[in-house]
């Protein structure tokens, strides 16, 4: 953090960087101004009483000049009591509940809006009981070490709720609620779950397609999904609305994946399908008016029955892209080409797949023997 002998002059003079930035006064200790990336400016001043930390935002650029500012600095450091009333000019540090809305609705452009609801709703039921009432600043690492905690009885949602209030506390940052660099969440490590995966066998495999054909004939728009699923790795949402203009050269250009836009490569199976489907407006899978795509509870409740029929019940449709995956692992593709197929970003998310590749790993390593000289 820099320091120099601020002035009005010197104040004026800086400008916005990539990231909040703060320099503090050499005359009065604690005192000085945050720069944040818009170019806006806000004094501060950071002091100590009865062994605490205190950060308080004494007023905005626009609104204070720099002698009224440190005028306030030097009149909240002098009062000495604890129990005075802060000036009267001084902006208090927001609460949690006030910033945290400000950042979702600043943040969402970056969210799809499913998205944005389930992050709303990990807010409200989970991060705001904990949270809501204090200052934002006064949040240290601690208190979140102490709230993950707290869901260990539901690590499925502290999990959930932990990258929420990163973002929360990522943000109170850039638009200078807290210091650069405080973000309390981390090194907040997730908890460790049983893989949930389910990957089907060859045999789950025949039986699920035997299922299909028998009720391809009254339900050929659902059968098609399932098979579209398991032939290209893809989420439900993408295919279930899917618009014939994203079907063009054998492929799909996906306008709104999960991940944003997105290139899917079709085998010829799968644009088989895809070409002996009806073309009824601009979706794919229409409903009978065809004014919009099938709905998630028609394919679902599809999907209940044949899953039952095929004796895999604890197969849900997702599973599908998983098995797609295993199916690609174990003849030979790799972690970068599966996470293509699959169209992750991250090639962290493609590793949990990597166990799948012990039982061929193994193999090769018995094929070795009689080409090595050993006892086969």
């Amino acid at each position: 953090m820099a320091m120099h002998r601020l002035t009005q002059s010197r104040v004026d003079a800086l400008k916005p960087r990539g990231s909040v930035y703060d320099v503090r006064d050499t005359e009065i200790k604690g005192f000085g101004v945050r720069v944040l990336t818009s170019g806006r400016k806000r004094y501060f001043l950071h002091s100590q009483t009865d062994g605490r930390r205190v950060w308080q935002t004494i007023g905005d650029g626009e609104v204070f000049t720099f002698d009224e500012a440190r005028k306030e600095a030097r009149r909240i450091l002098t009062s000495g009591h604890e129990g005075d009333e802060p000036p009267r000019d001084i902006v208090p540090d927001p609460l949690f509940e006030t910033v945290a809305d400000e950042v979702l609705d600043r943040y969402r452009r970056n969210w799809k809006p499913s998205t944005l609801k389930v992050n709303r709703y990990y807010l409200k039921n989970q991060i705001l009981p904990w949270f809501g009432g204090r200052p934002i600043r006064s949040i240290t690492h601690l208190d979140v070490q102490r709230w993950f905690a707290s869901l260990h009885v539901k690590p499925v949602a502290a999990d959930r709720s932990a990258p929420v209030l990163s973002v929360i506390m990522r943000q109170a940052e850039v638009y200078g609620y807290r210091p650069e660099g405080s973000n309390p969440c981390t090194g907040i490590k997730r908890y460790r779950r049983q893989g949930r995966e389910r990957f089907l066998t060859h045999d789950e495999m025949r039986r699920l397609s035997r299922a299909l054909d028998r009720h391809g004939e009254h339900h050929p728009l659902h059968a098609s999904i399932v098979r579209l699923l398991l032939h290209t790795g893809c989420r439900r949402s993408e295919i279930l609305m899917l618009r014939w203009s994203e079907y063009r050269e054998g492929r799909l250009y996906l306008s709104d994946s999960k991940t944003g836009p997105r290139t899917v490569w079709l085998s010829s199976a799968a644009r088989l399908i895809l070409d002996n489907l009806p073309r009824i407006g601009p979706w794919a899978f229409p409903r009978e008016c065809g004014s919009h795509h099938l709905s998630r509870t028609s394919l679902n409740r599809f999907w209940q029955s044949i899953r039952i029929e095929a004796g895999i019940k604890d197969v849900c449709l997702h599973d599908l892209r998983h098995s797609y995956a295993s199916v690609a692992l174990a003849h030979g593709e790799t972690i970068l080409t599966i996470g293509r197929l699959l169209g992750h970003n991250d090639p962290a998310t493609t590793l949990k797949y990597t166990h799948l590749a012990d039982a061929t790993v193994h193999e090769a390593a018995e094929a070795l023997v009689p080409v090595l000289g050993g006892e086969g």
